[in-house]
């Protein structure tokens, strides 16, 4: 990557992480716990970026529940870099408020969009990969997503259909964006051996983003320019909590990239990086019992993963325990999720860990907010 080229690491922590209830809550969710590691799924994002970025370059955008527990937890970024959105708006607007932001110091700026509670192994392919996007972003009015070569017929991914490869075949061009398809579907996108999941994480010029937003949001981007014009000034909260409910509600996948495919795949400058790290999202308990397998942390050989004072198992196999405080005991049981904290306890079966932040709607209706 040249040294020209400016590049800013925006970092999306506002999410509530419900699937990982009880463990994640509203003021302790999924990016600042240490899942898989001694440092919180945050710190590792950050970590990973610094050989491509200063850290005074780095952008979070949270909410007020998480501002001080992350604030804490990333005390070389400057505090002014930590945004906390009033309410949740979803990507779009959050990724487009850091675009207008920057727009403002440095247009031609290469914005990189991580999620914050992603886990990558071979972390010099992550950044090659990285280098060759940011070096394709800031040619041009151009848009590139970091994809994942799907292991299996996933349902709970964005799938990014690939054409062609660049005449310097440094990147792929993209034909379509599809959103979560059914299983058979997915099936079929797998077998096709040109879509790759969508990881997420996108690489654009402040001003190509800017100009997306006023294109395909033009109702949120004045609200948006609105907000950044009044970032730095003491106005800037006031002006915050004014504007930003107003935007729309939306994904930047629906919003922009979804109408950029539609231009088709030589005229949206839409490009997928193949990506040859190992990726996952850890999206559910579920994901991060198989991530540990494949890892073999703490597998005990019947396939229990624990992290407990620890277990005994008795014709019991395959299942999560979580109860650091506690000696937990199995006996003819499989396929499990458990988790204990010190006030709720969680037991489902690993096929139904997707529904778990089901529950945290059900706390929230029935009045027990303590729980959140």
């Amino acid at each position: 990557m040249p040294d020209s080229i400016d590049f800013r690491p925006v970092i999306l922590a506002g999410g509530s992480g419900t699937r990982f209830w009880p463990r994640s809550r509203r003021a302790r969710a999924k990016q600042v716990l240490a899942l898989d590691g001694e440092r919180s799924m945050i710190q590792q994002t950050v970590e990973r970026l610094k050989p491509l970025a200063k850290i005074d370059k780095t952008w979070v955008i949270t909410n007020e529940y998480l501002a001080h527990e992350i604030s804490d937890q990333l005390k070389s970024v400057p505090p002014g870099q930590i945004v906390q959105e009033p309410v949740a708006r979803n990507t779009a607007p959050a990724c487009g408020l850091a675009a207008f932001i920057i727009e403002r110091q440095n247009p031609n700026a290469v914005l990189g969009i991580f999620p914050s509670d992603h886990v990558i192994a071979d972390e010099p392919r992550f950044l090659k990969a990285l280098q060759k996007g940011i070096a394709v972003a800031a040619t041009g009015d151009n848009i590139v997503v970091l994809g994942i070569e799907p292991t299996r017929a996933e349902t709970g991914y964005g799938y990014i259909e690939t054409g062609e490869f660049t005449a310097d075949e440094t990147a792929l061009h993209v034909r379509r964006f599809t959103e979560k398809p059914n299983q058979h579907r997915a099936e079929d996108f797998v077998a096709a051996g040109n879509y790759y999941w969508n990881s997420g994480m996108f690489l654009w010029s402040a001003r190509t983003l800017a100009n997306a937003v006023r294109e395909h949001m033009p109702e949120t981007a004045p609200l948006l320019e609105g907000i950044a014009a009044a970032f730095g000034t003491p106005q800037f909260e006031e002006v915050f909590h004014a504007l930003y409910p107003k935007c729309e509600n939306i994904s930047v996948d629906y919003a922009v990239l979804e109408p950029r495919s539609a231009k088709g795949e030589h005229l949206s400058h839409l490009y997928c990086i193949p990506a040859e790290f190992s990726w996952n999202d850890l999206g559910s308990w579920a994901s991060l019992y198989d991530y540990q397998m494949e890892t073999r942390l703490r597998g005990d050989g019947e396939g229990n993963v624990s992290e407990t004072e620890g277990h005994l198992a008795i014709d019991a196999c395959n299942n999560y325990i979580y109860s650091p405080k506690k000696f937990v005991a199995v006996v003819g049981v499989e396929n499990l999720v458990i988790v204990d904290t010190e006030d709720a306890l969680l037991i489902v079966h690993r096929d139904h860990s997707q529904d778990v932040g089901k529950i945290v709607k059900e706390l929230v209706l029935s009045g027990h907010t303590e729980l959140i």
